[in-house]
């Protein structure tokens, strides 16, 4: 019996009960019921593999071989009460049924089995291993035997299913342990390291979790709605032995529940319920079985469980499965940039890799080297170990001596899969020595001060580079961001925002390097790119292109001065509006292009410009405009007093007379906005939204509420557009959308208030009963009612403001409807019992903080 591995701290055993894998159900409820998470501790295995004179424990083993000697123990307690039976059992496939010479047992708590377990050899033939624990009773073992040796191939699938089940959650709690490490420790450097987790585990992350801020980061990389495991070739191919079977579709979804803050990892795995259908279907009134999942730990097996094990009939026989008898399949890992060239001069040297989760998430590749060729024949062997926080494999290169490989040497990964010898990808590394450093053509000019300027860097290698600090003309350090883009060339960020024109110094530090290698170079004052200017023939104001604009001071053409306006930046450069100083002169431009033109800077440099007049940007008069009421807005009862109100729900036409130019051509579009601009339609020939009256005027037809949206409001406004070039918006209205008045009646007594009825009511900001609005009834935000109390009309009508325009006072037209007052019991009205018992409550005076929707407010006196 080997030594027992340390026990697994406390915390560290909660955590993987927290973020169980939950697989499957067994039993009869199994095609109805949710999904049994495995979350119940199970006794131990030990296991142990010797091959020739080599023994690994079970953690180290992807595989088995004809002939292996398997050492198994069940580890169980000494106050274990309840006697188990072990049996291993080996399969021949499917459809072949094991002869009962495959059949290993032995008594756990008696005798030698229960001190020393037991060793079985892998006969020939074999291609499955399985393993149980069966409650002692009289024939169970022969019952067992008969269950395997009847349906064979259930078995084998079972061995499958539960094989691959381990290896998907291995790489799972390896991501898991990982993130919480990190979050823990350092949260800022989960943004840069779970990508790499991804990578290394093939986890599928959300990368909206890492554009939150640090703190909420790692609850969001663990919800398991966010993520799939992504399904891995390798550990299929591993797990299917010399047949085929469900493990190749085996995909693990995991899903959030809200029992933990941190999320809870619920991987189904759709085989595994087919698992828990086959044993379903062996359940008879004696025995049960259930699947066990192993997560190996050195020569231990820690086995946990999805259902509580019965030792009443029928009892539960647990069942675990072993590695597949077969050839070793070794990973696929690969370098993920076969072309990087890597530093052998830092002490902890990473070399990314990728294609092989198994090599992150289990212990079968072991003994990791990295073999480099030394200069004078000799292989340099250093110690590597996986680490897929970092993506890839660590190497300790502090026994390394670069004396002994030269400028540059080959190296490659080297170790054991399991028993078998295993050669992994090859990497060209290089180490610090003195190299010559020069900018890329074309980047001596790009020096920029005022702005971070990007250059380039190049030499034999940049590998070894570890750091770039910039130290311009008065002596200052500033640190530089770079990064790799070449083998030989890396590129620069040097902030040169507040700095200075003049001489400045590049300090370039590399892995081993004793003193930084000074690069000069020379910073520039940017005088400014121009790549035109242009107006339209009529217009004041005109765009001039290019870059660094923010140092421009004027521009003159053909005598005409223009100052700068607004500046934007797009991608690729600026423009800055530049207007004239006299209107008219500039208006009085002739269309020309090539025009030469003269720029003056802020340091008073004046630059020769390229500058064109274009043809005058089309032009139109408003003639005229007309509102046809819809239907609706007959009905709303409110009469619109400014004649540039506009119903939202009205047909709208408009004629329009061309002045450039001096006719309409088919192509010509009339673009309409409302409000911020955000509701827009165009209209043209072709929609039918312009019809022409004759070659210089056309009338434009819109209906808001279809065309621009039933939330459109605010200024309308129109221009037309030619040969894409737009004219200047005019002013065409108000849109405003029109609530529906449909009754006021009122008590006769004056000091109740009156019921408004209606739909929409929301659209109205404010009532009152006179013109001057002396006391108005303000409606609430967010009102919703069909009624509202409003003042006792004066004689009048009511008047409303509209939440689209309270500026404007508008006149209602509906007719009152009075209310009989009560009568008292000598059948005479009583008007002080009106106001007591009223449905109308007492008028309101002006807007208070009460909701107006119920219908029997009253309003503060």
């Amino acid at each position: 019996m080997g030594t027992k591995p340390p026990e697994q701290p406390l915390k560290d055993r909660m955590h993987l009960r927290n973020f169980p894998l939950i697989l499957a159900t067994i039993a009869a409820a199994v095609a109805n019921a949710d999904p049994a998470p495995f979350d119940l501790a199970g006794p131990t295995l030990e296991v142990k593999v010797t091959r020739g004179a080599k023994t690994l424990p079970a953690a180290a083993v992807p595989n088995l071989s004809i002939g292996d000697r398997v050492w198994i123990k069940a580890d169980l307690p000494a106050t274990q009460s309840a006697h188990y039976l072990l049996v291993a059992a080996f399969l021949s496939g499917s459809t072949n049924p094991p002869p009962e010479t495959w059949f290993f047992s032995c008594k756990t708590w008696t005798g030698k089995c229960g001190r020393e377990g037991m060793t079985v050899t892998v006969p020939e033939g074999a291609q499955q291993v399985l393993v149980f624990l069966a409650p002692e009773t009289g024939g169970d073992y022969k019952t067992l035997v008969s269950a395997v040796r009847g349906r064979p191939g259930a078995f084998v699938r079972t061995s499958q299913d539960l094989n691959q089940a381990a290896l998907d959650r291995a790489r799972l709690e390896r991501y898991l342990s990982a993130i919480r490490a990190l979050n823990d420790a350092d949260p800022s450097s989960l943004k840069e390291t779970a990508p790499l987790l991804a990578r290394s585990l093939a986890i599928k992350v959300d990368d909206k979790c890492l554009d939150r801020i640090p703190e909420l980061q790692a609850p969001c990389l663990m919800q398991g709605h966010e993520s799939l495991i992504l399904s891995d070739g390798h550990s299929t191919s591993i797990v299917e032995a010399l047949t085929s079977g469900p493990g190749s579709d085996l995909a693990m979804e995991a899903s959030y529940t809200p029992q933990l803050s941190y999320g809870y990892y619920s991987p189904y795995v759709a085989s595994i319920l087919d698992i828990a259908r086959i044993m379903d279907s062996f359940h008879t009134a004696q025995y049960q079985y259930i699947p066990a999942l192993a997560s190996p730990h050195g020569a231990e097996l820690a086995l946990t469980l999805n259902t509580a094990p019965s030792f009443h009939n029928p009892q539960s026989v647990l069942v675990v499965a072993l590695p597949a008898v077969e050839t070793a399949q070794p990973p696929p890992l690969h370098a993920v940039n076969p072309k990087e060239i890597y530093c052998a001069d830092r002490n902890a040297l990473v070399l990314p890799v990728d294609g092989a989760p198994l090599v992150f998430s289990t212990g079968y590749a072991h003994d990791i080297t990295l073999i480099v060729n030394g200069k004078d024949g000799k292989n340099l062997e250093l110690p590597a170990s996986a680490d897929a926080a970092r993506g890839g494999y660590v190497v300790d290169t502090s026994a390394l001596h670069t004396e002994n490989i030269g400028d540059s040497a080959h190296a490659s990964l080297q170790g054991y899969w399991g028993f078998e010898r295993y050669r992994g990808p090859g990497f060209l590394l290089t180490n610090a020595h003195p190299t010559t450093w020069g900018l890329a053509p074309g980047d001596e000019d790009a020096l920029l001060v005022g702005r971070q300027s990007v250059v380039h860097l190049q030499a034999g290698s940049v590998a070894c580079v570890d750091g770039i600090m910039l130290k311009d003309s008065a002596g200052k350090e500033l640190k530089a961001e770079w990064k790799t883009v070449k083998p030989n060339e890396l590129e620069v960020k040097l902030p040169l925002q507040a700095a200075t024109p003049g001489a400045m110094t590049l300090l370039v530090t590399e892995a081993g390097g004793k003193q930084p290698q000074p690069i000069p170079l020379q910073a520039y004052s940017d005088a400014a790119h121009f790549d035109g200017f242009a107006l339209h023939a009529g217009d004041a104001q005109g765009m001039l292109k290019g870059s660094r604009l923010d140092e421009v001071a004027g521009l003159s053409i053909r005598n005409v001065a223009f100052v700068p306006g607004e500046l934007t930046t797009h991608t690729g450069g600026d423009e800055l509006t530049m207007t004239a100083q006299d209107t008219p002169a500039a208006a009085a431009l002739k269309p020309e292009r090539n025009i030469g033109a003269k720029v003056t800077l802020k340091d008073g440099r004046v630059l020769p410009l390229i500058a064109a007049v274009d043809a005058p940007r089309p032009r139109v008069l408003l003639m005229g405009k007309s509102v046809q009421s819809s239907p609706s807005g007959k009905d709303s009862n409110i009469q619109l007093t400014d004649p540039g109100e506009l119903p939202q729900d009205a047909t709208i036409s408009f004629a329009l007379r061309t002045q450039w130019p001096t006719a309409f051509a088919r192509d010509q579009a009339v673009e309409v906005t409302a409000g911020d601009e955000s509701s827009t339609i165009v209209l043209n020939f072709a929609n039918g939204g312009i019809t022409l009256e004759n070659t210089q005027v056309a009338v434009a037809t819109l209906n808001p509420a279809k065309t621009l949206g039933p939330s459109a409001f605010g200024p309308v406004q129109f221009r037309v557009i030619a040969k894409g070039v737009a004219g200047d918006w005019q002013l065409l209205g108000n849109l405003v959308r029109m609530p529906v008045l449909r009754d006021l009646t009122c008590p006769s007594t004056p000091e109740l208030a009156c019921k408004l009825s209606g739909s929409n009511l929301f659209l109205i900001d404010s009532v009152a009963n006179n013109p001057q609005f002396d006391h108005p009834v303000q409606v609430p935000d967010g009102f919703l009612g069909i009624a509202l109390p409003v003042p006792h009309p004066n004689g009048g009508p009511l008047y409303v403001k509209l939440r689209d325009n309270p500026l404007v006072i508008n006149s209602t037209t509906l007719e009152t409807k009075m209310l009989p007052p009560p009568a008292d019991d000598s059948g005479r009205a009583s008007s002080r019992q009106s106001a007591v018992s009223s449905d109308n409550p007492p008028m309101p005076h002006h807007s208070d903080e009460s909701d107006p929707s119920s219908e029997g407010h009253h309003a503060n006196p």
